[in-house]
């Protein structure tokens, strides 16, 4: 019989960090667990540590079930395998070796296991890129990992951050400011669009989207007055996509564009680079916001938000972006799974043959 809910692998991100707060917050609610089956990728004594926080401060944490193997996993409990060296030291808020190590061990055995089917989806909880850095994990942030993992010539990922409002993309990602020039390209662009686009149809289930374009330059070069990569490399690409049949409009300069609420008339808008779309995004939807890697086989979601080592291990943490990036993630896997059934057996076109006094039907020829 088919599983009706989803399993969500759940990686603990790092171990100082507000990741285990929000995550035993979120699953203190029973209402989640009628929504997908968790599994937890930690450590039964870390999740402990930070279950008596809760307690302390008059919130129920969820019940943990530990498990070897996630096909075992229940219904209506926090599933946990351990994963996670239970030997290492909790320090709430503190950068450390032993939370970097513990963030990377979570995120190998979900990887792992998603491979093998066991869970369908992953949710990660925040890391710290400088910490989680070793031999096997030698990149900017989780989408250019998972692109290394799951990602081939037919799948390149894109980062998307979202909330109800808008679904921000980006042409680069996690990489200095200084070099956003030499790697934006006519072809580059035009392959982001794309895979957005194809992610909004399939994944959000809007029919046809409608993107728009950022410009590079303030006031959008200003025809040219403050540079010129509009008209010789975002322009192209703009008229490639919309050859191909994408939706597309702009260049936009971004201060006006969210300044005058202009997103609010697309399905999504891509940014050149990772400040000039994330930080009004952040600044308009930091409590929802949703981190989404696009393009790749695997569906996953994380909380837009870093590891706050701030207010780690004091109660202040809020569960909001994580429940919504559960959400998120349970509606692209849904979205997904109906558009490849929907899809899995598309009519035969039919070839007609009007050259002759008599039109002819023939099956056998391809259009």
């Amino acid at each position: 019989m088919e599983e009706k809910l989803v399993r969500i692998g759940i990686s603990q991100g790092d171990s100082n960090g507000v990741g285990y707060e929000i995550i035993l917050k979120s699953f203190s609610d029973q209402r989640m667990f009628e929504l997908c089956i968790p599994v937890l990728y930690g450590s039964n004594k870390i999740a402990s540590f930070y279950s008596k926080l809760l307690e302390k401060a008059g919130i129920e944490p969820p019940e943990i079930h530990v498990i070897q193997d996630a096909h075992k996993a229940v219904q209506g409990k926090l599933n946990l395998i351990r994963c996670v060296d239970d030997s290492a030291l909790v320090e709430p808020g503190r950068a450390t070796g032993a939370g970097g190590k513990a963030s990377f061990q979570s995120l190998e055995a979900v990887v792992a296991d998603i491979k093998k089917g066991a869970v369908h989806a992953l949710l990660t909880a925040p890391i710290n890129k400088h910490n989680i850095q070793n031999d096997k994990f030698h990149f900017p942030g989780h989408t250019e990992y998972l692109e290394k993992k799951f990602g081939d010539s037919a799948h390149k990922s894109l980062m998307i951050l979202l909330n109800e409002q808008m679904r921000v993309a980006l042409v680069t990602g996690h990489i200095p400011l200084s070099e956003v020039k030499s790697k934006l390209t006519t072809e580059s662009i035009a392959e982001k669009l794309m895979i957005f686009d194809r992610s909004l149809h399939e994944d959000f289930d809007i029919q046809r989207p409608r993107i728009a374009v950022l410009a590079l330059n303030p006031h959008a070069g200003d025809n040219g007055f403050i540079g010129d990569e509009e008209t010789e490399i975002i322009m192209p690409a703009i008229e490639e996509a919309d050859r191909i049949g994408i939706t597309v409009f702009g260049p936009y300069a971004a201060d006006g564009f969210f300044g005058a609420q202009t997103y609010r008339n697309f399905d999504g808008i891509i940014a050149m680079y990772h400040d000039q779309g994330l930080a009004p995004f952040k600044a308009l939807a930091m409590d929802d916001g949703v981190n989404f890697t696009a393009g790749l086989p695997v569906v996953r979601t994380s909380p837009a938000h870093g590891t706050a080592y701030d207010i780690a291990g004091k109660n202040e943490a809020s569960e909001s972006s994580f429940r919504h990036a559960l959400y998120t993630l349970i509606d692209v896997y849904r979205n997904r799974k109906n558009y490849r059934a929907i899809t899995a057996n598309p009519l035969q076109k039919q070839y007609v043959d009007r050259s002759g006094d008599k039109e002819k039907l023939d099956l056998t020829k391809e259009e």
